[in-house]
Parts: C-alpha cells; structure tokens; sequence
C-alpha cells in the first residue's frame, strides 16, 4: 500500500425529508446573505425549488439566485455567478442540483473572498488561501462532488474540459434526500449509474496494491449493476433511489483510492473530449470510452482487467469482461459507440485533433497519439 491522509470534512445527512433541517443549519452558520445557485428549471417543475425556497424564508436569511447552470457547466457561468456575489456580499453558496450545479458552486465559493478568475483556478495557476462556506443539496445521484473536494469545467475558448480539487471545495455540509431524484428521467438515471462505476474503475485502474479498497470498489459496482434494473423499472421506489445515491457518493468520497498514489483518470479526459464538442452527457460519454481503453489496454494491463472480470462476472477472459460490461451499459440504455449519441464518424479527425491539442492521457497508463487512433477507431466501430 502507498502512504494515504484520510481527510473529509463534509458533514452529510442523508434520508427522508433532511432537509427539514436546512433552516437550522444555515442559521448555525450566522450569514448574512445567500447565493442560492441551481440548474436550468427542473427544479421548479418537481417541487424542489419551493422546498428549499421555503427553508431560506423560515431562516430569515436574503439570498439572491443564479440559475441556467448547463449539464456540460462552464466557466462563463461560474465567472458571472462570482461577480454577481461579490456584488451582493454573498457569504455562503447553497447549490441545489447535480454535479454540475455542485461543482460551479464550489469554484464560484473560491472566487468570491477575492476576484479570482475561476479559469486561472482550474489551471492551478492561481492559489486560493480562502473560499465560502459551501452547501450542497444534491438532486442527482452520479457524481460523488457532494462529499470530495472536486470540480470539472469547461472553457469554450481554450477548448477544454478539466478538473481541479483543493481541500477548500469540500461542502460543510450535503443534503441527500433520494426522493429528490425520483423525478429524474431514465436516461440520466442510467447515465449516472455509469459515472459511478466509472469512478470506481479510475480508481480500480490507480497506482497501489490496496485489496481492501479493491474490496470496496467490487461491492460499489455489484451494488449498481444488481440495482440498475430494479430501478430503471420502478422510478419512485425509495430503497432503490436510497441505495443508488449512496452507492454514488461512496465512488468518489475517497474510500476507492485509499492506499493508491493516485487514480488513473484518463478514460474521463477521453469522454471530456466528447463532452465539449458534441454535449455529450458525461456519463453517456464514460460508457462510450471505458470500454474502447480496455480494449487499448487488454494486452498491456490483462492481468488487471482478468481480476475485475472474475470479481464481477466469474470469468478470467479480458475480452469476456469488456464484452459484459459493454452488454450491461446497452441493458440500462447507455451508449457504448459513438454513433448512438448522434456523433458521426465524419467527426473522427475532429475529436482527434482535440484529443492530441489537449494531451489527453492517463496519470498511470499513458496515452499516445497513435493510441488516440486506436481509441477513436474503437468508439465508432
């Protein structure tokens, strides 16, 4: 095992009606106003925006809103959402969503002690001493921000998708109530079941010989993969919402990657790319590119794949266990090619150049440009 600091200050509560309690908890923190940050509408159309419309009224504390917040969510956003706060001496966001609205939150709490531009932070060229304390209501069980200290934007301009932590974008506290993501629609729900196992694999894929978190990562992606049809076929059962969410948040909460030097994260900058150019939804994106890396890496990494395969599918084969998660990702109606989410193979030598502009490659298994052919190739096959 390589040497690990175990540190996660989120506070979370999880289960029926938490926030009930959202009143007290703002109220604890003695602010003065609040940037109640949120997405395009949905949550005007299922009731959650009156629910913690509510929760601030009984507060007695002012808040302001931005909305809009893109599934793909950008910088622009962020950079608007931190002007107007510092207008309005905003001392703490409230981000009410999924992972995107939850991530625009965390880096628009970084910007606001100072006018920080929110892309020099995501390049790591700028160091932030300070941030706003960070509330978290999550609407969507996928992407595990609600209790890590990461963020992913993109910049149209510089043609980029990314990632960046610090330990400052920790949410003091996440509210996870799973009858908040009874209203989100098949496809999304699936897709974030595919982000989840995604994580697990990055870290599965990491730098460490770590068999417990090995362990934990086996039972995260047997949770999803047994609960994945029982869900898609009942919307509303609360068990099954109950443990998604949790199975989610566990991906990406630290516990996959105790004992690794790092995570692999290649496999989501390939899927940032398709992002970007084409809106691809993220976790559409995964299901097309994990399988398109294990086929790059059967012959490299077999040895890793074969144990994967025999954990979850009781077969040693690596071309058997690309195929069955491949077959799993087509059951819950996720894309596994390129095609299926309406990109053409005329767009090859588009998703190419941005692939080889932006250097996209793993922090352990490194990709080069005629693996980017490869992979290419792969997802339009």
């Amino acid at each position: 095992m390589e040497n690990f600091t175990v540190y996660n200050p989120t506070c979370l509560y999880f289960g029926k009606q938490v926030t009930n309690n959202l009143n007290k908890t703002i109220n604890e923190l003695k602010v003065k106003k609040i940037l109640f940050m949120y997405g395009k509408g949905s949550i005007k159309n299922n009731g959650i925006y009156d629910s913690i419309a509510e929760q601030l009224k009984i507060s007695g504390v002012d808040f302001i809103e931005y909305s809009g917040i893109k599934s793909n969510p950008t910088v622009d956003d962020v950079e608007k959402a931190s002007i107007l706060c510092r207008k309005s001496k905003v001392d703490l966001v409230l981000a009410v969503g999924g992972g995107s609205v939850i991530d625009s939150g965390k880096i628009t709490a970084l910007c606001i002690n100072e006018p920080n531009d929110p892309w020099k932070i995501m390049k790591a060229q700028i160091h932030v001493n300070s941030a706003l304390p960070i509330i978290a209501v999550l609407t969507v069980a996928a992407t595990g921000t609600e209790m890590n200290p990461y963020a992913v934007l993109q910049n149209t301009l510089t043609q980029e998708k990314i990632g960046y932590g610090c330990n400052l974008m920790f949410p003091k506290y996440s509210f996870l109530d799973p009858q908040f993501t009874y209203s989100v629609p098949a496809n999304q729900t699936a897709y974030g079941i595919v982000d989840l196992i995604a994580h697990t694999l990055e870290a599965w894929f990491g730098q460490g010989d770590a068999s417990l978190s090995d362990r934990f990562i086996i039972s995260i992606i047997k949770e999803a993969i047994e609960l994945a049809p029982l869900l898609l076929k009942n919307p509303s059962n609360y068990e099954y919402r109950a443990k998604m969410m949790w199975a989610a948040t566990c991906a990406l909460n630290g516990i996959p990657a105790y004992g690794r030097s790092t995570c692999d994260w290649g496999v989501h900058d390939i899927g940032h790319t398709l992002s970007f150019l084409y809106d691809t939804p993220h976790g559409a994106s995964l299901s097309i590119a994990y399988p398109a890396w294990m086929k790059l890496q059967a012959n490299r990494i077999p040895k890793r794949i074969s144990l994967l395969g025999e954990a979850l599918f009781n077969t040693s084969s690596t071309s058997e266990t690309i195929s069955r998660f491949e077959k799993f990702f087509t059951s819950i109606g996720s894309p596994i090619r390129a095609n299926e989410c309406g990109i053409k193979s005329d767009n090859k030598k588009e998703i190419l150049a941005l692939m080889i502009k932006n250097k996209i490659t793993g922090y352990i298994h490194q990709l080069t440009e005629k693996d980017y052919i490869k992979i290419t190739d792969t997802i339009f096959a």
